[in-house]
């Protein structure tokens, strides 16, 4: 197999990357930029571009010794490590790690900025990721078990049909699918159609984030089955009492069971 069809539908940087950038002006002052990373909750630096062109970046460590009235071109880092919209979101993850950079800007052919790209962002890319290959190695598991000849195909579904088949989900993941879905990033669900009856098989957090931003429908992966039989998972589903997303429970981050192993290790 050659490096291109290798590559065929790993994700990419375009997929996952913040569009909606915060940047600076060339020209404004450090006393500017070092009040607005002191206001801010969630930015230690900005792109500084002159229109949408990327001429540097400055972070707070630029402005340390800095004088208040120093314009930003004059301290900020013009040496840039950036992505490419197309470049993989493996490939940046690397960058990430080797350079000690938790953001890297995204910029096209041309230099114009498209956005950026964090750390916090190749973990998203890498969690809940459902792929074709991931729901055919489902799909011929039930084939197996059961002796059947099953289809797949991809449609929309809509939430309040839904039958979940876990009983917990945790505080902390949704925050992270309520982020993918407001930028439009969240994967396809998997779901079972066991005769009419669809039993969620994957995508827990992500429908449960959805449903708490007033989503309806969603993107999913089905496996069809036109004549009903009894599964595992429907049977669990039933001895839980999970009959629709209400029935699910969600967990504060405090008690997941990581943080409780790691504070018994402790």
């Amino acid at each position: 197999m050659d490096d291109e069809s290798s590559d065929h539908g790993k994700p990419r940087v375009k997929e996952y990357m913040t569009q909606d950038v915060v940047t600076v002006s060339p020209d404004v002052t450090v006393r500017e930029v070092a009040t607005r990373i002191a206001e801010s909750e969630e930015h230690s630096g900005f792109p500084v571009c002159d229109r949408r062109r990327v001429e540097g970046f400055v972070s707070a460590r630029d402005l340390l010794l800095a004088d208040d009235d120093e314009p930003i071109f004059k301290v900020m880092t013009t040496d840039l490590i950036v992505a490419h919209p197309d470049m993989k979101v493996s490939d940046a993850a690397r960058v990430i790690l080797r350079s000690g950079i938790q953001k890297l800007p995204v910029v096209d052919d041309a230099g114009n900025l498209v956005g950026i790209i964090s750390n916090a962002d190749v973990i998203r890319s890498q969690i809940e990721r459902a792929t074709p290959e991931k729901v055919g190695k489902l799909r011929r598991t039930l084939e197996s078990i059961h002796g059947i000849k099953l289809e797949q195909e991809r449609r929309e579904v809509a939430l309040r049909n839904l039958i979940p088949t876990q009983k917990k989900v945790y505080a902390d993941e949704l925050e992270g699918r309520r982020y993918e879905l407001e930028r439009g990033l969240a994967e396809p669900l998997v779901v079972i159609d066991n005769g009419g009856t669809l039993l969620l098989a994957d995508g827990h957090h992500r429908v449960m984030a959805a449903d708490r931003i007033g989503i309806e429908k969603m993107d999913a992966y089905v496996i069809v089955i036109e004549d009903p039989i009894e599964l595992g998972m429907a049977k669990t589903a039933e001895r839980e009492g999970l009959e629709s997303l209400e029935d699910v429970q969600v967990v504060d981050y405090a008690r997941h069971p990581l943080v409780e192993t790691t504070k018994r290790l402790q």
